[in-house]
């Protein structure tokens, strides 16, 4: 599933990738806008870089015109000796309401689905 990751979230991350720590961690949400999702997360400290894009469809290159089955997701940069993946899992539930499985808030359909996407089994765990 993290493979079908906007191509602006692969091509973003490049270089990008040089002028992270070794220690940098991703996490990837999806909560409605991902817009606002990113605002909520440029705001929180040890947060070094936030990317919008689509995950989770069928399409391998999605648009903001063209895809389908995809979700808006945001992929978080984050700096783990700075803010934890549980802090910003509990961010993420104070920004959004995972009881709604018919978007959020105004944004409505598939494409602004809840989800967490862990990235490694660690976070899994969380």
């Amino acid at each position: 599933m993290i493979r079908a990751v906007l191509t602006a979230l692969a091509l973003a991350s490049a270089p990008l990738a040089a002028a992270t720590t070794a220690s940098a961690e991703t996490a990837i949400f999806a909560g409605g806008c991902f817009w606002c999702v990113e605002s909520d997360f440029d705001h929180v400290a040890g947060v070094t870089d936030t990317v919008s894009g689509y995950i989770g469809g069928e399409n391998e290159n999605p648009t903001y015109k063209n895809h389908p089955g995809h979700v808006e997701a945001v992929r978080i940069e984050f700096d783990p000796a700075t803010v934890s993946y549980k802090q910003l899992v509990d961010a993420f539930f104070r920004s959004v309401n995972p009881t709604d499985p018919g978007g959020q808030f105004c944004d409505r359909g598939h494409s602004y689905t809840t989800a967490i996407f862990a990235t490694s089994a660690e976070q899994k765990k969380t």
